[in-house]
C-alpha cells in the first residue's frame, strides 16, 4: 500500500507544477465530455460527471473550460469514445495497468505497446497483471480541508474500509461498489474534494533498486504522457528511492 500512496503523491504534486498543463487539461475535458454525454448534465444527477469536475478544479482548470467540455458532448455527437484497459509489465517485472478512454483503439494499442516494449517491458493479456491488484473506490481529501485525526474518525463513521494521510492529502478506500455512499456521508462535512475514483490498488508491491527508479517512473509517465491514456497503475515499491 505504500508504494501506491507514495506514487500517488508524486502524481498529485508533479501535476500541480506540469509544465504541460494543456495537456492535463485535455484529458480532464475528454472526461468531462464522455461522462456528460453517456449521462445526466447536472453534475448533482451524475457522478462521474461530478468527479470528473472536481478532478478538473483541483487541478485549477478555469471554469469557462469545464464549461465548454460539458457543451461538447452534445456538439460531438458523431465522435464515439471507449474505456479499454492493457495490462503488461514494465522493467523490473513491475506490473501495470493502463486505463485509456479513445475514439481509435488501433492507434492506442500501438502506442500503449511501443512504450512499454521500449522500455523492456511487454504487453500482455487482460487478466495477466490486474491479479495483482484490487479494484478499490479512493476519495481524495486536500490535507487542508480536515486533520488526520478527524478524517480518521470520520471515515470509518462513513463506511470505508482504510484512511491513508500523506504530506499532500487524505486518501480514504471503500468497496467500488459503495463509493457514492461514502461519498455522501463524507459531503455532510467536507466541501471540497480532490478526485473520487476507482482505482486499481495493488495487492503485493515490487521493490526496484534506487538506481532503477528513475527509469521505472519515466516509463510510467511516458505512458500518462500519451493523449488516450487517462490513468496508470503499478504495484512499484518505492521503498528504497
Amino acid at each position: 500500500m505504500s508504494g501506491h500512496s507514495k506514487w500517488a503523491s508524486i502524481k498529485h504534486s508533479k501535476g500541480k507544477a506540469d509544465k504541460q498543463r494543456s495537456k492535463v487539461f485535455s484529458k480532464l475535458s475528454k472526461e468531462i465530455s464522455v461522462a456528460a454525454k453517456l449521462g445526466d448534465k447536472d453534475p448533482a444527477m451524475n457522478p462521474r460527471l461530478r468527479s470528473a469536475i472536481q478532478a478538473a478544479k483541483s487541478a485549477n482548470m478555469p471554469k469557462d473550460n469545464i464549461e465548454r467540455a460539458i457543451a461538447k458532448s452534445s456538439a460531438n455527437t458523431e465522435t464515439n469514445y471507449e474505456n479499454l484497459r492493457y495490462e503488461g509489465f514494465g522493467p523490473d517485472k513491475i506490473a501495470v495497468i493502463v486505463e485509456a478512454l479513445t475514439d481509435n483503439k488501433n492507434r492506442t494499442a500501438s502506442n500503449v505497446r511501443s512504450i512499454f516494449v521500449k522500455s523492456g517491458g511487454n504487453l500482455g493479456t487482460q487478466g495477466s497483471a490486474s491479479h495483482n491488484f484490487n479494484q478499490l473506490g479512493i476519495i481524495k481529501i486536500d490535507k487542508k480541508e480536515i486533520s488526520d485525526e478527524q478524517i480518521f474518525e470520520l471515515a470509518i463513521e462513513s463506511g470505508a474500509d482504510e484512511c491513508i494521510s500523506n504530506d499532500e492529502f487524505h486518501e480514504i478506500q471503500c468497496p467500488m461498489s459503495e463509493i457514492y455512499n461514502v461519498k455522501k456521508k463524507l459531503e455532510k462535512t467536507i466541501a471540497n474534494f480532490i478526485s473520487t475514483e476507482i482505482e486499481w490498488v495493488p495487492l503485493n508491491s515490487v521493490d526496484v533498486e534506487k538506481d532503477k527508479v528513475e527509469a521505472a517512473i519515466d516509463f510510467l509517465e511516458t505512458l500518462e504522457d500519451d493523449d488516450d491514456v487517462q490513468s496508470v497503475y503499478s504495484n512499484i515499491n518505492f521503498k528504497n528511492s
